[in-house]
């Protein structure tokens, strides 16, 4: 997993369009004079996010993530975006686009689907604080320019869920078309489970074809830079949803055998158990910063029989109870 994040280059001219002047803003936000100087902008989670967190005070315009993550000219795209706009359909381009995101940042798209609805979630796996909402808003509408300019329709969620309190929701119900639920126990934009079959009128099965095996190359390389307890702990994670993963289940989805597992982790001086421990401290810091899940929900989808467990281990960990956690991550965010 990359432990960095790649800003656009273009970014510093759009906020310099929208009236955001980024020398001050880098200043209010923390970070180095020169950041956008270099040829390739690598920030940390933590710059990440103070980062969005100052375009968003910078800004008069509450809405500004909506601004900046809708994008209508082609040459603006990148290419892990082109790959994706190049498939077949809605659900073929986010499926690349969670595939080749391991390529840039310390991030997971998230699908959850039903038989009626579709979830997308971005789950930010190294972070510390709470998600900027500018940051959200971006993201989601980054989704939303996808599908429709793949798909050529004004396609519109089912609804987007939000975690915080109730604010300019005319301008986010009009951008996304669908009602928005404020207060929301996660941030998600919720499409009809029919939408992921959206044919794509981008859909150039020439131009995917030269894109796919450069990313997929990269692809191979930054998992080669990757160490062995980071792979297993992001095999974890991908199979921690109400259940507690065994040995024998990660060894087989890293195509090995489990003794091998055991003793590539052991040359690496981890066991299973440090794996698996820090795959769900990893998790459980992004469910109490990201979203509004009781902690026995928590507790839960990180494979603990009952929410007393959790709470020992999330003290051992943070040295604190998870609930007193949660409380002054949320009231460091707001200065």
């Amino acid at each position: 997993m990359s432990k960095h994040f790649r800003v656009p280059s273009r970014l510093p001219a759009r906020l310099h369009e929208l009236g955001i002047r980024v020398s001050a803003l880098l200043q209010n936000a923390g970070l180095p004079p020169g950041l956008f100087d270099q040829p390739r902008i690598l920030v940390t989670t933590e710059e990440l996010f103070a980062l969005w967190r100052g375009i968003g005070h910078a800004s008069p315009k509450p809405a500004i993530g909506l601004e900046l993550g809708t994008e209508i000219k082609p040459e603006h795209f990148d290419p892990i975006a082109l790959a994706a706009l190049s498939t077949g359909s809605f659900g073929e381009a986010m499926r690349q686009m969670a595939r080749y995101k391991q390529l840039s940042c310390p991030e997971e798209i998230v699908h959850e689907t039903d038989d009626t609805e579709w979830s997308i979630q971005f789950r930010w796996l190294l972070a510390n604080d709470v998600e900027p909402e500018v940051l959200t808003d971006l993201c989601f509408a980054w989704v939303l320019t996808i599908a429709r300019h793949g798909s050529g329709t004004r396609v519109s969620p089912k609804r987007l869920e939000l975690v915080r309190p109730r604010a300019y929701a005319k301008t986010i119900e009009r951008h996304f078309g669908c009602p928005i639920v404020f207060g929301a126990a996660r941030n998600a934009i919720v499409f009809r489970a029919s939408d992921a079959a959206l044919p794509f009128v981008t859909h150039n099965a020439e131009l995917l074809a030269v894109l796919a095996p450069q990313l997929d190359e990269e692809l191979k390389q930054h998992k080669g830079q990757e160490t062995f307890p980071e792979r297993v702990r992001a095999s974890i994670q991908r199979k921690l949803a109400g259940r507690r993963p065994k040995m024998q289940e990660i060894a087989r989805d890293l195509h090995i055998s489990s003794r091998t597992l055991q003793r590539r982790l052991q040359d690496a001086g981890y066991s299973f158990q440090q794996a698996l421990e820090d795959a769900r401290h990893q998790l459980a810091r992004h469910y109490l910063n990201n979203s509004l899940l009781e902690l026995n929900e928590t507790a839960y989808l990180l494979g603990y029989e009952d929410s007393n467990s959790f709470v020992r281990a999330f003290r051992t960990w943070e040295g604190v109870p998870p609930a007193y956690w949660r409380g002054a991550q949320r009231a460091k965010a707001t200065l």
